[in-house]
């Protein structure tokens, strides 16, 4: 069965296994990591600029199945929050207890797709929840950060067809 692509056509990238040995390769990961650096200086343009130009680590669902997006629930919550992660490393730090620690690394348009498709059961966005720099921000807000490449791609094209009349 062929891999989901998401609509920019590039299927998410894959990483598995115990304490992150098998994650994001690591010309995706610079040590110097756009997200990280944003969340350090907790500067919201910047985590917004990182989303849109760098990966982010998506926890899955422990296990042996098919792969899914981890979400988590605060008690007696409606809906779910989003955890994204800077690194492998801040994934595990959260979840030190775990034998496995798996994950996808998504870009800015798989990200912007799923919560496209998921963002009416989400509360919240968490990034790096378990420190140092953590910050939460609100589902539609990321989205909105996300869907600014898009708009600007449409509104050059649209400018430039104008221009031409």
């Amino acid at each position: 069965m062929p891999k989901k692509k998401s609509k920019s056509g590039a299927a998410p990238k894959r990483g598995a296994g115990p304490k992150m040995k098998r994650g994001l390769p690591a010309h995706r990961v610079p040590e110097d990591q756009q997200l990280a650096a944003a969340l350090e200086r907790q500067d919201t343009a910047a985590v917004a600029f990182a989303l849109r130009n760098d990966w982010v680590v998506m926890p899955l669902l422990p296990g042996s199945g098919p792969d899914q997006i981890r979400v988590f629930r605060a008690e007696g919550a409606e809906k779910f929050m989003l955890l994204l992660f800077s690194a492998p490393e801040r994934y595990v730090e959260m979840v030190p207890q775990e034998p496995a620690h798996r994950f996808l690394a998504y870009d800015g348009p798989t990200l912007r797709d799923f919560l496209e498709q998921n963002i009416e059961g989400l509360e919240a966005v968490w990034f790096d929840l378990a420190g140092p720099h953590s910050m939460q921000a609100n589902p539609q807000d990321v989205l909105d950060a996300l869907r600014l490449d898009v708009d600007a791609v449409a509104g050059d094209t649209d400018a430039a067809g104008d221009a031409d009349n």
